[in-house]
C-alpha cells in the first residue's frame, strides 16, 4: 500500500486527532480567558496562577517541538493537507494566527494580573 492510500485509510484517526486537539485547544482558550478575566475583574485567586502555570507549561511544550503541537506532528502522519486547519476543527484564518492572537490576549491578562497584584 503507497503512502497516499494508508492517509486516505487513516481518516478515522486523523479525524479522531482532529477531535482531541480541538478540546485541548478550547480547554487552553478557555484558561487563557479566565486569566484576561481575572486580571480585569480583579479577581485573584491560587486558579488564577494555576491557570497562568498551565499556559506556560503549554508555551513550554511548544518550545520542546519547535512551535508545534506535538498533535500537530502526530496528524501529520495521516495528512498531506498543507491547510492550517488540517489538524483541528477550526477555521483556516484562526488556526493560521492562534498563536499570535492567543499569545497576546495570555500577555494581556497575565500584565492586568501582575498590575492587580501590585496595586
Amino acid at each position: 500500500m503507497n503512502t497516499r492510500e494508508n492517509r486516505t485509510n487513516n481518516g478515522h484517526e486523523l479525524v479522531v486527532l482532529k477531535l482531541i486537539h480541538t478540546v485541548i485547544w478550547f480547554f487552553f482558550v478557555s484558561v487563557i480567558g479566565y486569566i484576561l478575566y481575572c486580571g480585569l475583574a480583579d479577581d485573584i485567586t491560587i486558579y488564577t496562577g494555576i491557570a497562568i502555570g498551565l499556559v506556560v507549561l503549554e508555551g513550554l511544550t511548544l518550545l520542546v517541538f519547535s512551535g508545534r503541537c506535538p498533535l500537530t506532528l502526530i496528524a501529520r502522519n495521516y495528512s498531506d493537507s498543507t491547510h492550517d486547519n488540517f489538524d483541528i476543527f477550526l477555521p483556516e484564518w484562526l488556526a493560521r494566527y492562534n498563536k499570535v492572537i492567543f499569545t497576546t490576549l495570555y500577555l494581556i491578562g497575565v500584565i492586568l494580573v501582575v498590575y492587580r497584584m501590585l496595586s
